[in-house]
């Protein structure tokens, strides 16, 4: 677990519950919003009122969450920025990703999508970007990792992100929504991965809001037939990437640069 000075000088201590409460309360606007705006998940991207009323309002209500939450924690730092990074070499599935969603919007049909909608669209790419990126992996890898070591860190952050959308079962497209919450445990891992390698959530933020941008603005979203590979491919590279961090920690000369133990160095080993 972290035990080093930028984990002990926050505000609030990190605890695996205080993630959960926050993550938890996040939902719970958030699809509160969702029902008394009656969401069909399904037509989400259909004109612009199902836009701000199923994309926009519930995340600027979620938003507003997150804002006071990590704010009231303090726990911004940790959040958006990682000081031990995994290698570049994880940044490849992302920028895959990345081009998968770009390569959506050219190849993509867009003739419904009015100038409003275009608005709503980015505004909203923006919002979930942030908005799921701070929740699900800068906050809660925070909390996680005052108990866990970083192979539990990703694993429980990816799943809680890929349970998110489980009760989109009850909004519109029943039993899909178990098929998209293994997809998005994958997709999860790229964003992970994103963070990870490159010490800062931005890029993960602005990876997330492009790949939805892309599928909710195109109504022949190419890039969703690629995001089991995608994910995959993700789940693969982080368990390496991490088994590789471990053994590297496991060594005499990483544990232990100058030859002798430092109490309260450290995260416990996976």
């Amino acid at each position: 677990m972290h035990t080093d000075s930028t984990m002990t000088s926050l505000r609030v201590r990190p605890r695996v519950w205080l993630g959960l409460v926050t993550f938890a309360a996040y939902l719970a606007v958030f699809y509160t919003i969702w029902i008394v705006n009656g969401i069909d998940y399904a037509r989400v991207g259909e004109s612009g009122e199902t836009l701000l009323a199923w994309y926009v309002a519930p995340l600027t209500g979620g938003l507003l969450v997150v804002l006071i939450a990590v704010s009231s924690l303090g726990w911004w730092r940790p959040a958006l920025v990682e000081k031990r990074r995994l290698p570049k070499v994880g940044m490849v599935v992302p920028a895959l990703m990345a081009f998968a969603a770009i390569l959506n919007l050219v190849l993509g049909e867009f003739s419904r999508v009015t100038a409003t909608m275009w608005v709503l669209l980015v505004l909203g790419s923006v919002l979930v970007g942030f908005n799921e990126e701070v929740i699900a992996r800068g906050q809660l890898l925070t909390a996680l990792r005052s108990r866990f070591g970083e192979t539990g860190v990703w694993f429980f952050s990816t799943l809680f992100f890929s349970l998110l959308h489980l009760p989109n079962a009850f909004f519109g497209i029943g039993s899909l929504a178990i098929l998209q919450v293994v997809v998005q445990f994958g997709l999860g891992s790229v964003y992970y991965l994103a963070f990870r390698s490159t010490g800062s959530l931005i890029p993960a933020i602005i990876l997330h809001g492009l790949w939805d941008f892309s599928i909710f603005s195109s109504s022949q979203p190419y890039a969703g037939l690629v995001a089991p590979i995608l994910g995959i491919a993700g789940v693969i590279v982080s368990i390496a990437l991490l088994r590789r961090e471990r053994n590297s920690r496991m060594t005499p000369e990483s544990v232990y640069p100058s030859g002798v133990p430092v109490e309260g160095s450290g995260r416990n080993s996976d």
